[in-house]
């Protein structure tokens, strides 16, 4: 593994624990699916300042089309997380009669997932 990757999943994981805690706070507030928009939001600004920063040394470079590239490979992302984490939550842990903390375990796996198809679409498109 290079250090590239590695520093990706720093930052990566760094963001997708913001993203994780804050829909705990939002969940305080609104419906768990609004929590989980709102939180990949605050995963989102925090990759994109570490990725831009740490990862892919791109700060001699303009921001705002790199964050326009960012948001735009994040949109997958994002489908990826929100369809993961509903499912998992509203349907197939229950199903499988996994019903304490389902919506934690759903929000978790759908932050997950999207890590390697993001790390090469920034790698490739956004911070190029």
């Amino acid at each position: 593994m290079n250090q590239q990757f590695c520093n990706y999943l720093l930052a990566g994981g760094t963001a997708a624990a913001a993203n994780f805690g804050s829909r705990f706070i939002f969940s305080l507030w609104m419906r768990y699916e609004w929590a989980v928009l709102l939180a990949f939001l605050v995963g989102l600004a925090t990759g994109f300042l570490l990725m831009r920063t740490y990862v892919f040394d791109a700060q001699g470079k303009a921001p705002g089309p790199q964050l326009l590239r960012f948001v735009a490979v994040n949109l997958l992302a994002a489908v990826q997380t929100f369809v993961i984490s509903v499912a998992l939550a509203r349907w197939l842990l229950p199903t499988v009669g996994i019903e304490s903390h389902a919506e934690a375990v759903g929000h978790l796996a759908g932050v997950v997932a999207p890590m390697i198809t993001s790390y090469f679409g920034h790698r490739l498109l956004t911070f190029r």
